[in-house]
C-alpha cells in the first residue's frame, strides 16, 4: 500500500482512493474535468464523454487531482497514441484524442476563457489546423539533470505531472525528421562529455532550411516563410511549426492592413522581423520595435537580404516604446506578439495612448491574452478571434485577436 506524502490533505478523498467519474470537459491544460458530489476532480488523459476509474493523489482547497486507472466507457474520439512514451512524457497531452476533436476542444477552451475571465461572449472562429500533425517541430530542447558520478542519466523532457523528474526521450514524434536523425549523436556527445557539466543542462536542436540541424544557439539558422527567408540565431525565438507558418503570418498581416484602410504598421515585439517584413508590401511604411539588440540586428539584415526598403527597426525602451513613432494614429495598425506572460499594463497604457486604428494581438497563451483584452476593451472592439493550431498533439495553440478603435479621431 502506498503511503501518502507528508503534506497530503485527506479530505475529501484518501490518498490513492479510487473513484468512478463521468468526464464532462477538458481544461486548457489538457486534463479531463469531472464532478464527484459537486467536487471537481481533474484526471490526466481522460476525455470528455468517458466514464473512468481514477486514483486520487492530491486534494487542494477546492479540487482534487487523480491519475487515470481505467477507461470504463471510452469516448468515440479516443484513439491509440502513436508514441510509446505518451502518458509518461509531459510534452504531449492529446495524442489519445482524434485530431478533429483536438481542434474542437481548443476552440471551446478559448470561448470558455473569454466568458469566464472577461465576461466576453464573442464567436471564436474554427481553429485553423496544421497541415502536418506529427514531425512538425523545427526546434526541441531536451535537457538532463546534474551528472551523477560523472554520468548523465535521462536526456529528454519532464515526466507528466512532475516538476523536476526527466523521462528519457530517444526519438520525438512531433519533432522533424532532421532533428530525429541528429538526436542520437547529440545525446551521445552529451554523455561522452559529462565531465564538462557541473549542473544539469538544456540541449538545442534547431532545423534549418539548408537541411542541417543547429546545436549551438549562436549559430545562424534560416527559415522560409512564403517568398521570404529569415535569418536568426538558432537559440533565439522563432515560430517552430514551418508548415502552418505561411497561413498564420498571412492572416496576421491581412488583419493588420484592414483591406487597405490603414497605411502604416508598427510591429511592437518584432523579433527578427517576421510580421514586419511579411506585411511590408501591404503598407507604405513599417516600423519594428524590439528590446533585444541582437534581434533588431537580424531584422535589419533580413530586410536587406529580402530587398525590403520600407521597413525600419528600432531598439525600443519598454518605458516609452512608441516615443519615436510618428505615424498618424488613425492610419496605423499595431501588431503585438508578446511572450507567454502577456503584455504589461504599462505597455497597454502606452498602446491605448498611441491610439492606433487597429490592433492585432497574437498570443501563445489565450489566458494572458484575454486578461490583457480586459484592459483594452474600453477603447477597442473585437472584430475577429482566430485560433491556429501550431502545436498538434499538445494543449498549446496560438490565438490572433483583431481589434478596432471604437472612435477614431478625425485629423
Amino acid at each position: 500500500m502506498s503511503h501518502p506524502p507528508r503534506r497530503f490533505h485527506p479530505i475529501p478523498f484518501e490518498y490513492h482512493q479510487e473513484i468512478e467519474l463521468e468526464i464532462d470537459s477538458l481544461t486548457n491544460l489538457g486534463k479531463g474535468v469531472a464532478r464527484h458530489d459537486d467536487w471537481v476532480v481533474f484526471v490526466s488523459h481522460a476525455l470528455p464523454g468517458e466514464r473512468v476509474k481514477a486514483r486520487v493523489f492530491r486534494n487542494a482547497s477546492n479540487y482534487s487531482e487523480a491519475d487515470l486507472v481505467q477507461v470504463i466507457r471510452p469516448s468515440p474520439d479516443r484513439i491509440e497514441p502513436v508514441c510509446p512514451l505518451f502518458g509518461d512524457c509531459g510534452g504531449c497531452q492529446y495524442q489519445n484524442l482524434a485530431y478533429p476533436a483536438q481542434l474542437r476542444w481548443k476552440k471551446q477552451q478559448v470561448q470558455e476563457l473569454l466568458h469566464r475571465m472577461a465576461g466576453i461572449d464573442f464567436p471564436v472562429s474554427d481553429v485553423i489546423p496544421s497541415p502536418v500533425i506529427y514531425g512538425y517541430r523545427s526546434k526541441i530542447t531536451p535537457h538532463f539533470q546534474r551528472p551523477n558520478q560523472g554520468k548523465i542519466a535521462e536526456i529528454g523532457f519532464l515526466r507528466e505531472g512532475r516538476k523536476s523528474q526527466i523521462i528519457d526521450v530517444e526519438h520525438c514524434l512531433i519533432a522533424s525528421e532532421a532533428i530525429n536523425r541528429a538526436l542520437p549523436k547529440v545525446r551521445r556527445e552529451a554523455r561522452e562529455n559529462a565531465g564538462a557539466y557541473r549542473k544539469g543542462a538544456t540541449l538545442l536542436l534547431r532545423d534549418s532550411i539548408d537541411g542541417r540541424v543547429r546545436t549551438d544557439g549562436a549559430e545562424m539558422c534560416e527559415e522560409g516563410v512564403g517568398d521570404l527567408v529569415f535569418s536568426f540565431h538558432s537559440g533565439e525565438f522563432f515560430q517552430n511549426n514551418p508548415h502552418i507558418l505561411p497561413a498564420f503570418v498571412q492572416h496576421v498581416t491581412s488583419e493588420a492592413s484592414g483591406e487597405g484602410r490603414v497605411t502604416h504598421l508598427v510591429d511592437a515585439y518584432c523579433g527578427s522581423g517576421l510580421f514586419s517584413l511579411s506585411a511590408a508590401r501591404s503598407f507604405s511604411e513599417v516600423t519594428g520595435i524590439e528590446i533585444s539588440e541582437s534581434s533588431i540586428d537580424w531584422a535589419r539584415r533580413n530586410a536587406e537580404q529580402n530587398g525590403i526598403e520600407n521597413c525600419h527597426f528600432l531598439q525600443g525602451d519598454a518605458s516609452d516604446i512608441f516615443a519615436h513613432v510618428h505615424y498618424p494614429s488613425d492610419k496605423t495598425a499595431v501588431v503585438i506578439d508578446p511572450p507567454r506572460k502577456g503584455s504589461s499594463p504599462e505597455f497597454l497604457a502606452q498602446l491605448t495612448a498611441f491610439a492606433p486604428a487597429r490592433v492585432v494581438y497574437v498570443s501563445c497563451d489565450p489566458a494572458t491574452q484575454i486578461r490583457d483584452l480586459t484592459l483594452l476593451r474600453d477603447d477597442y472592439e473585437i472584430l475577429t478571434i482566430q485560433p491556429f493550431d501550431l502545436f498538434p498533439q499538445t494543449r498549446h495553440l496560438e490565438c490572433v485577436v483583431t481589434l478596432e478603435k471604437k472612435s477614431i479621431p478625425k485629423r
